[in-house]
Parts: C-alpha cells; sequence; structure tokens
C-alpha cells in the first residue's frame, strides 16, 4: 500500500472515528468551569479558597487575554477578541481601527467602547467545590495598579512559589461591595503550606487537564460580532440559523406587515367591487325580463 494512500485512509477514518469528537457539555456543567470572585445577588461580603494550579515547562500560569466589555440586550458582556487572542479577523476590531484612522476627538472617544481590555486567566481549583474539577478564573488587568494581579503579585514575591503542588499555599479571597455596589476584591491573603491533594488519581486528573481559556470561553460568530460593531442587538434566527440584528428583523417584519396589509386592502376592494357589480347585472337582468317568475 503506498504512502499516499495510507495517508488518505487514515485521514477519513480520523475523521470518522466518533469517538474522537468531544462530546457536547450542558451550561450546567459549563458553568462549572468558571471561578469568580464575584459576590452573588443580595452578598454584602464573601470569603472564597482557591489554589493555583502551576504551570508546565515553568511558564507563568496567568495567561494574557483580551475581551471587549460591551452593552447587548441591556446587559454587560465580555466577547472574545479574535484580533489580539488569535490575529483573526474581528469586525469590533475593525471597527475600532476606522475611529481611530478618522482621527476626530469625538471618534477617539468613541473608539473606547471598541478597545478590548486585557485580562488574566489563571486555572485552579475552587476548594470549597472541588468536586468540580479544574476552573478557570479570569480577572481583569488594572493600570491603576489596584487590581487583583496587584494583590498577587506580593504573596509570590514574599512566600514563594505559592502554585507548588507540595509546598504550595491556597490564597483566601475577601470581597466587599464598594458605594457603587460592585464586586471589589479588597484583600488576598495565603494560608498555610498545604499539599494540593494527597488523592493520587484526582491530582493526575488535575494536572493533566489540557484545556485553555480559548475553549472555555468561547469565540462568537462573525455575524454576531459585525452585529454587535453597528451597535445593534444580535438575536438567533433559527430559520437562518445563525444571528440577525433584531432591528433589521423587526423592520422587516413591518415590511411584511405593511405589504401584507396592502394586500389585504386590495383583495378586500376587488372582492367589494366584483360583488357590487355582480348585484347591479342580476338586479338589471331582473327587470328586463319581466315578472314572469315573481310571486305576484
Amino acid at each position: 500500500m503506498s504512502n499516499s494512500l495510507d495517508a488518505i485512509l487514515s485521514q477519513y477514518e480520523n475523521n470518522t472515528d466518533n469517538s474522537s469528537k468531544k462530546p457536547k457539555i450542558s451550561n450546567e456543567d459549563r458553568l462549572k468551569k468558571y471561578f469568580t470572585e464575584k459576590l452573588q445577588q443580595g452578598m454584602k461580603n464573601a470569603t472564597r479558597r482557591f489554589r493555583i494550579l502551576p504551570a508546565k515547562d515553568g511558564k507563568s500560569p496567568f495567561e494574557e487575554a483580551y475581551f471587549y466589555e460591551r452593552q447587548v440586550n441591556g446587559k454587560y458582556e465580555k466577547i472574545y477578541c479574535n484580533k489580539l487572542n488569535d490575529g483573526e479577523y474581528c469586525p469590533i476590531y475593525e471597527a475600532k481601527e476606522a475611529l481611530m484612522m478618522e482621527g476626530s476627538k469625538k471618534a477617539k472617544e468613541m473608539a473606547r467602547e471598541y478597545t478590548p481590555r486585557k485580562f488574566y486567566v489563571v486555572k485552579g481549583i475552587d476548594r470549597d467545590n472541588e468536586d468540580h474539577g479544574v476552573k478557570f478564573w479570569r480577572f481583569k488587568h488594572n493600570y491603576t495598579g489596584n487590581g487583583v494581579m496587584d494583590k498577587l503579585m506580593p504573596l509570590f514575591k514574599l512566600k514563594g512559589d505559592i502554585t507548588d503542588a507540595r509546598e504550595g499555599r491556597d490564597i483566601i479571597i475577601t470581597t466587599t461591595r464598594n458605594e457603587k455596589g460592585w464586586s471589589v476584591v479588597t484583600s488576598i491573603m495565603c494560608d498555610d503550606v498545604t499539599i494540593l491533594t494527597e488523592d493520587s488519581t484526582q491530582a493526575n486528573e488535575w494536572f493533566n487537564n489540557e484545556e485553555t481559556y480559548k475553549e472555555v470561553y468561547s469565540r462568537k460568530s462573525p455575524e454576531y460580532l459585525e452585529i454587535v460593531s453597528k451597535n445593534m442587538t444580535p438575536v438567533w434566527d433559527s430559520e437562518q440559523s445563525k444571528y440577525v440584528a433584531e432591528e433589521d428583523r423587526e423592520e422587516k417584519e413591518t415590511a411584511d406587515l405593511s405589504q401584507e396589509i396592502s394586500y389585504l386592502r386590495e383583495d378586500t376592494t376587488t372582492d367589494t367591487t366584483t360583488s357590487v357589480d355582480s348585484k347591479e347585472e342580476v338586479e338589471t337582468t331582473s327587470l328586463e325580463t319581466g315578472g314572469d317568475d315573481l310571486p305576484f
């Protein structure tokens, strides 16, 4: 068998092997992959314990990622930036570049809304929910030096590598609400030195987890990004199996309704005219043929 044929058959088998395909996960299971220091509604403060997992090959466990913070349908969303994370085309980033090139003060101010923000993403274990497995903690870079990363760095400087599996430390995160009611991390402290886990099976599962933030924080489709870049509202259209602008759909529905009403009016007018003409014809014929069919 030729090498070319081997390659062809191998490619086909790889692409048709259902066992190699990753199963879809439910929203509930996906939520278990997120760790957040944010307070739930109604809570004024909270303390959480988190163990940062060591990165492989001696790299920093903190990955830098970029997300837009945009208001979509009345809620703020963090939207994955295809341009800065993957070097790919991103309509929102293109809109930002266009505004900057325009050069006016107003355009530059508008460009801020289209500018992706730097975040850090780190993998670790939520000590209060260890059964959830490896989680991803995402927090924003703070340019004023008062963010989560700024509170973590003193711990590394004073205590060493707190991510070490045998001689590392859990971190204790305290969150409260500020005067605006927003969740704010007020302090991060170290716990005593502890081993990550005594369970070898659990340790292997945690260390061999190959997921990245790019798999957990999903990318939006190009049409979704295009709609957001135009400050419109993306909604899922099941008939077209893609996102469309709610404003365009409403406009189309209004136009279709107006057209339907117009058709109905035309049909009604035609029916009325036909009915009147028929009635006049019947009455005229009856009078002209005499009274043979009359009962008197």
